[in-house]
């Protein structure tokens, strides 16, 4: 059972989306079919594909079922977890249940909690920026990023938190770490979630978000913890594997 991730594949295969990533440039064209090809390439039924975020455009869970339904066709376990851009993301509790309504069974879900795969141990959260730069967001609304950072520092620690019980069930099993934002980028550090990190003892952590920027490093390392970029155009659109299986 080998292990992919991809972030941000920014879906809109239901017309009442009609929000296509084409517009942001020519590795955008013709995305959603750039997707479903290379993943059917190189992932297998057996195998399970991170997704840390930016899923689906749609406004609500109804409205992101055909996106939806698209993921769950494709070959393999995936685990989503939330990114800025999914408004359609709802309670735990609803989305299972509407995943079990609409015969969704390849999708599991990332969010205050821990799920394991053959080999290793998936957490994570949403993550979130805290600098001054980033506080206009659309439509010029101020957001308070240090009560937002503060909550996503709870929701990792609680994903955290359930890892290092299963890793005490599994301890040969490694614990990484998924966000959708990155905790370093540049000049930008996040420093209250790169604590948390340091104190679980985090090795490796996957993030996307960052668009349109090709000839950087896939990863970088801070203070002893490699942070590896997995946005879907920078990966030109086909999962990047963490683990093969011979």
């Amino acid at each position: 059972m080998s292990l992919f991730v991809m972030a941000d594949l920014h879906l809109s295969t239901n017309e009442s989306t009609n929000k296509s990533m084409e517009v942001f440039g020519r590795r955008w064209q013709d995305y959603i079919e750039k997707i479903r090809r290379n993943w059917s390439a190189v992932v297998n039924e057996n195998d399970t594909v991170v997704i840390p975020g930016d899923i689906s455009w749609a406004m609500n869970i109804e409205e992101a079922l055909h996106d939806l339904k698209f993921i769950d066709s494709l070959p393999g376990r995936k685990i989503i977890a939330k990114g800025n851009h999914d408004f359609w993301w709802s309670t735990l509790t609803k989305m299972k249940s509407f995943f079990a309504e609409q015969h969704i069974s390849s999708i599991d879900i990332l969010h205050n909690n821990a799920l394991e795969t053959e080999d290793f141990i998936i957490c994570g959260s949403r993550g979130w920026f805290n600098d001054e730069s980033f506080q206009n967001t659309v439509g010029g609304t101020t957001v308070d990023y240090e009560k937002i950072v503060a909550r996503e520092v709870i929701r990792l620690s609680l994903s955290l938190e359930e890892g290092a019980k299963l890793k005490q069930l599994s301890p040969q099993k490694e614990i990484l770490v998924f966000l959708h934002f990155p905790p370093v980028y540049g000049e930008f550090i996040c420093r209250e979630i790169v604590d948390v990190l340091q104190k679980y003892n985090i090795k490796t952590c996957f993030y996307g978000h960052i668009h349109g920027v090709y000839y950087i490093p896939r990863t970088i390392k801070f203070e002893g913890i490699d942070f590896v970029l997995t946005a879907s155009d920078f990966l030109n659109f086909s999962p990047m594997p963490i683990f093969i299986e011979n």
